[in-house]
């Protein structure tokens, strides 16, 4: 009896699985190949599971492609940027969510409009203000654009929309500053949100490719993505390397999503859509 009542949930479950599956194939045989020797890697037909596992491609990768450089531009481009993102749209969210003055709804809606428009049409704007403050060719003139993203302040706000304004007003009341009700009371509550919004940030600005590559010309300046592109010519391809190199530039987005999966599931729970 309570095998004939599960049997939907075990179809369900297996139909998930299958999906898993079927996105995580490429995934799967991306790392394989990357520890297969180059003779087997270009053999036919190919086959899934390597006969030989080596670690010459990461070898190679990282004496030629000057790799260990690569790494260490991107990790500050991100982590910089990740922090920067996660003050500004905190503190954005949170007058958007709390302050009250004339034109609040405004600036909202003009947040939210931007999410409409698509970054190459405001590429060219950005760059000349780029240009204009020296930032051309600079790990800043990555990691300042991005920072305010307008996905970022309407996850704050609608999340701190729940918080009560009582609680606020009794730390006011108390003689808490604004400074220190900011960082004691809203940043403590809006964890579980904040966690969301620095997986997000981090995702995007690891593997940011297009900004990069139109701001940074210096190769020592080069992240890990316009790093990868470089195992690419123009008539043939290094993909041991290349293998290689993915699956180093795959860590850690994996580290980060693993240790705050629990944090993903309950911001994104957590997070209303009231007003």
């Amino acid at each position: 009896m309570n095998v004939r009542k599960n049997i939907p949930k075990i179809m369900i479950y297996t139909l998930l699985i299958l999906v898993a599956s079927f996105f995580l194939i490429p995934v799967l045989w991306v790392v394989l190949s990357s520890v297969k020797p180059p003779v087997e890697l270009y053999k036919w037909p190919p086959s899934l599971f390597p006969k030989t596992i080596t670690i010459v491609n990461f070898e190679t990768a990282f004496r030629k492609g000057n790799f260990g450089l690569y790494f260490y531009n991107s990790a500050v481009v991100t982590i910089v940027s990740t922090l920067i993102t996660l003050v500004i749209n905190t503190m954005a969210g949170y007058a958007l969510a709390k302050y009250r003055f004339y034109g609040r709804d405004f600036i909202l809606i003009a947040f939210l409009a931007t999410l409409m428009i698509p970054l190459e049409i405001i590429m060219i704007p950005i760059f000349v203000v780029i240009k204009s403050l020296g930032m051309i060719n600079t790990l800043w003139g990555i990691i300042i654009p991005p920072a305010a993203t307008p996905t970022g302040v309407f996850l704050i706000r609608q999340y701190l929309l729940g918080v009560p304004d009582e609680l606020i007003e009794a730390a006011r009341i108390d003689g808490a500053s604004e400074w220190r009700l900011f960082w004691t009371i809203i940043v403590p509550l809006a964890k579980p949100v904040i966690s969301v919004l620095a997986i997000f940030s981090f995702m995007w600005r690891w593997n940011d490719f297009l900004w990069p590559l139109i701001v940074i010309s210096d190769p020592k300046k080069y992240t890990i993505q316009l790093a990868i592109s470089n195992f690419m010519g123009e008539y043939n391809v290094d993909w041991p390397s290349l293998l290689a190199m993915s699956v180093i530039a795959m860590i850690p987005v994996l580290i980060v999503f693993l240790n705050f999966q629990k944090q993903l599931v309950k911001g994104i729970v957590t997070t209303g859509l009231k007003e």
